[in-house]
């Protein structure tokens, strides 16, 4: 595995408040990270804004005005955890699609390769910078355009299950699913935009859950307790 894309929550990265950050998980996921680095994967990083803002929840805002709020909140979150990365010893670069003063950098393909074979982090924030594209899209998109080995989604939930194992206590999880069948039985691993691209441009993911012990470490290493999604 030379190349990945780790998917983050933002709810994930909040803990047990829900919102803003929890900085012992978000050192724990720095450390992980700074060994596979260490190994020579390259790695990039999308991180969503549920720790700040869900705007689909809200009804009195645009919905356009609603998704560029929920933009801006990954590029606060991309901004944060860089930061905690780099205090670990670690270089990072944060890019969007669109500018943010001198915060960022304005996304480029050819920019963003020369800087992971540099030995960076780097991270995609603000989405698609379109509405009504949501975080799995611009995942996906930024996956392929890097063309990623793979896709790791670090959740909550620690795998792809056949109901939601917090309403269902007799929820079955998936050792492997193909994208095809995600959607078919709506499992909402990622929206349907973001599966069709997946599909069309056969990116695998790797389904687990941020809370394991080195979750991240040895998702990326190829070995995980969640479920592998084919593409």
């Amino acid at each position: 595995m030379r190349r990945v894309l780790l998917k983050l929550s933002g709810e994930a990265l909040a803990g047990e408040q829900k919102r803003g950050f929890d900085e012992p998980t978000v050192k724990s996921v720095a450390k992980q990270v700074k060994e596979i680095v260490d190994e020579g994967i390259q790695l990039s990083i999308v991180i969503g804004g549920g720790n700040f803002w869900r705007g689909r929840s809200s009804n009195a805002i645009d919905r356009t005005k609603a998704d560029q709020i929920g933009m801006l909140a990954t590029v606060m979150n991309c901004i944060y955890v860089s930061e905690i990365f780099r205090s670990t010893g670690m270089k990072t670069a944060v890019m969007t699609p669109f500018q943010v003063g001198t915060f960022t950098e304005l996304f480029s393909k050819d920019r963003a390769t020369a800087l992971l074979e540099e030995g960076y982090v780097v991270f995609f924030a603000g989405g698609t910078g379109h509405p009504y594209f949501s975080t799995d899209t611009g995942v996906v998109l930024r996956a392929v355009e890097m063309e990623a080995d793979e896709i790791l989604l670090a959740k909550a939930v620690d795998g792809v299950y056949d109901s939601d194992p917090k309403d269902n206590p007799n929820a079955v999880k998936y050792d492997e699913i193909s994208i095809s069948e995600v959607v078919e039985k709506g499992l909402g691993v990622v929206d349907g935009a973001a599966a069709v691209l997946a599909k069309e441009n056969h990116m695998p993911m790797l389904v687990f859950g941020l809370a394991g012990e080195n979750s991240i470490l040895n998702a990326a290493r190829g070995v995980i307790d969640g479920t592998r999604v084919t593409a």
